[in-house]
């Protein structure tokens, strides 16, 4: 029984030393609070070790002082490790202070160190039951404390977090059985051994595990990044680069939120699932991307337990922006397909227009001058007449047409400037009524204050309401009625008829060129033109043309234009 008592403790020796040693490299290497604090604890633990390893060294009281005291500092160590990632009650903090300066100064203050098999006095008793009690509480804080946060962290993180809380808990198991006294050669020394070994190998797996054993914990991370990968090289806008990688890029690290901003620094995607804690502390990671960066909310023990997984995260942002650039350069793309799509479509639509409307009026135009050629001396005075309004009639409307055209061309250029001045508005809309409408000017009611004047384009005015009226006139039906007035400084006019409205299905191309519903196309009534010229000439004056269905049935079609007093 003692030769394996004695290999456990040389074992034991090895373990924390190494695991100080560890300890030491990790902090110089990275540096930080939690670092400090953790080199600083198994620091105390192995210079234990180490002296009590060394012959004759319980022989002297100053010595075993020293090792008493250095165990006291541990888990006091070890509480302040878990404060660098969140801070505790203050009340806490005070009373744990207090107790570990009670008990440093005890530790010196002891007359005499009893050895093994020597009586304990009254006051090492003691001294024995504070330093068993301040053990046991303070490491039950940081095994609680680490077993909790470790909860919404990524696998290798949760997992060394964890390894630390029940190392700490089987530490405090082994020292509570040694302070029960027994001998070296034991079974009860044998098991206080082998539970300061467990101890070490957990206390090593939570400071500094394995490569080979961290690949394995992250295999659910690993098989993430795959997803995520994939889901990168199938996404085909930049919405959906951004929606499929951030959520996985969150998990990676057990953030709480993430925000990927682009070399400009503006916001490309942003990820924040609804839950946790809202009282928990977090940390903002700012990561430099080759063309923007990263910014990941998470748990202050990220950068300590999770630093690897941040050079993932890093690398998984790199590939994001190439995703997004190519999502980018597809989008383009299709924009630019389905631009070119559109283009053919208004060259289709603007042939079968010129079909149909220029071909009509001309083929008129062009019979009535060869009837008049041929039969000259044939007609009469009011077959001549009749004629020449037929004439006058076809030319006024290939007139219009053309107007109608350059009118689309020139808003299209944004070669329309627009110039306001005051108008009397009622004088206005009648003179537009009575042009437009003609000998239909009767079935248009004109309801507009008389004293009502607006600062407005004259021009592009008349083309709105004339394309409002006109459209009126030929889909609607009477009573149509032209209303306006002021309010907030913008001048509203609204033209109603009382006609079936347009169909639902074709409202969202109500304003589209050459556009027409399939009532229009059967009825041959205008060119799909007017509304399109009204509604981008609203926008040329920065103000609005939309459509209502009127009650209880009719179109109705509200303008809204800037407008001083």
């Amino acid at each position: 029984m003692s030769a394996a008592v004695q290999t456990v403790d040389w074992a034991n020796a090895g373990l924390y030393t190494i695991l100080a040693i560890g300890a030491y490299l990790q902090w110089r290497k990275n540096g930080g609070r939690p670092a400090l604090w953790v080199a600083l604890a198994f620091g105390t633990i192995g210079i234990v070790v180490i002296v009590g390893r060394l012959p004759g060294a319980d022989d002297h009281d100053w010595v075993v002082k020293i090792e008493l005291a250095l165990l006291v500092l541990f888990p006091y160590l070890l509480y302040k490790f878990t404060t660098a990632f969140e801070r505790a009650p203050q009340g806490l903090e005070r009373f744990v202070g207090l107790m570990t300066i009670v008990l440093l100064v005890w530790s010196f203050a002891l007359p005499h160190v009893p050895q093994e098999n020597e009586e304990w006095s009254n006051g090492f008793v003691a001294y024995l039951i504070a330093f068993l009690f301040h053990w046991s509480v303070l490491s039950i804080i940081a095994a609680v404390r680490l077993w909790r946060a470790g909860g919404g962290q990524p696998s290798v993180a949760q997992r060394r977090m964890r390894f630390l809380a029940a190392a700490a808990a089987l530490l405090t198991a082994a020292l509570l059985l040694a302070g029960l006294g027994s001998s070296e050669d034991s079974p009860l020394s044998l098991l206080i051994g082998i539970l300061t070994t467990l101890s070490g190998i957990g206390f090593i797996l939570g400071v500094a595990p394995p490569a080979i054993l961290r690949l394995l914990w992250r295999r659910p991370e690993a098989a993430r990044m795959q997803d995520a990968i994939a889901g990168l090289m199938r996404a085909e806008t930049p919405d959906h680069v951004t929606r499929g990688v951030l959520p996985p890029m969150l998990a990676m690290v057990g953030a709480r939120a993430v925000e990927l901003r682009d070399a400009t620094g503006q916001i490309v995607g942003s990820y924040r699932p609804h839950g946790g804690r809202e009282d928990e502390e977090v940390e903002v990671l700012e990561l430099d991307l080759p063309e923007g960066s990263l910014s990941v909310w998470t748990s202050r023990h990220a950068p300590f337990f999770g630093k690897e997984e941040l050079l993932t995260l890093r690398t998984l942002g790199s590939l994001t922006e190439l995703a997004l650039d190519r999502a980018r350069l597809f989008s383009q793309e299709q924009a630019a397909r389905q631009s070119l799509e559109e283009a053919g479509q208004l060259k289709m639509n603007f042939i079968a227009l010129a079909a149909h409307e220029l071909r009509t009026p001309v083929a008129v135009i062009h019979g009535v001058i060869e009837t008049i050629e041929r039969r000259k001396e044939q007609l009469d005075r009011a077959d001549k007449q009749e004629l020449e309004g037929m004439l006058r009639t076809q030319a006024a409307g290939l007139k219009a047409l053309v107007e109608q055209l350059l009118d689309l061309s020139r808003l299209e250029a944004h070669a329309v400037a627009i110039e306001p001045s005051r108008i009397p508005v009622r004088e206005r809309v009648e003179e537009i009524v009575s042009l437009t409408a003609g000998s239909r000017a009767g079935e248009v009611e004109v309801r507009v204050p008389e004293e009502l004047e607006a600062v407005v384009d004259p021009d592009a005015f008349d083309r709105i309401i004339s394309n409002l009226v006109a459209n009126a006139l030929h889909y609607g039906q009477a009573p149509i009625r032209v209303t306006a007035e002021r309010e907030d400084g913008r001048l509203q006019v609204a033209v109603e008829d009382r006609g079936d409205g347009v169909p639902s299905e074709f409202v969202p191309r109500l304003f589209e060129r050459f556009s027409r519903s399939d009532p229009s196309r059967l009825r041959a009534v205008g060119t799909g033109l007017g509304l399109a010229i009204a509604h981008s000439y609203a926008e040329a004056h920065s103000g609005e043309l939309r459509y209502r269905q009127a009650l209880p049935h009719g179109a109705r079609f509200e303008l809204v234009l800037p407008s001083s007093a």
